[in-house]
């Protein structure tokens, strides 16, 4: 599998986006705002970042001379694999659904995912304006304090008047 290979691949998932957010060396592929799969575009051969169980990851590593430990990533979630002929595409792909699955998985756990196709705006109901905010009390007296207490400190940059 090639670079573009990868690319499609990638964005044939959905809410999937992609963007250089790290510069123009670098593409980065999303999930609804989160990293899925990385791409560097200067390398060569080409590499990619991909999200993986840990224990997945090392076993990856020692069957794949090409997988490594995620490069500039968590090394325990991510691995950085350099796409070659000895890795099948259709081994690279189930790591790319994997990858996409693990993100995607913790996005419906945090927040709902965004519909793929969005709808009108729905109109909100007016609500009651909140109470305003409390006012902060006003520092006790120094009299009450008390005898262990550190005098305040004067103002950095004021300098005392001379005698």
């Amino acid at each position: 599998m090639d670079l573009e290979d990868f690319r499609k691949y990638c964005l044939t998932k959905s809410n999937v986006s992609e963007g250089t957010p790290f510069g123009p060396d670098v593409l980065v592929f999303k999930v609804d705002g989160k990293v899925f799969a990385l791409a560097s575009l200067d390398d060569v051969p080409p590499q990619v970042n991909l999200k993986c169980d840990p224990e997945r990851a090392l076993d990856l590593r020692d069957r794949y001379e090409e997988v490594r430990p995620g490069y500039h990533m968590n090394k325990r979630h991510w691995n950085t694999i350099e796409l070659s002929d000895r890795i099948p595409p259709a081994e690279l792909r189930e790591w790319i659904d994997h990858s996409y699955e693990l993100v995607a998985a913790r996005l419906t756990k945090e927040r709902p995912r965004r519909p793929l196709v969005r709808s009108a705006p729905v109109e909100q109901k007016q609500t009651e304006e909140p109470p305003p905010r409390q006012i902060a009390k006003p520092a006790a007296d120094r009299s009450r304090q008390s005898p262990t207490a550190k005098p305040a400190r004067r103002p950095r940059g004021k300098r005392r008047a001379s005698r």
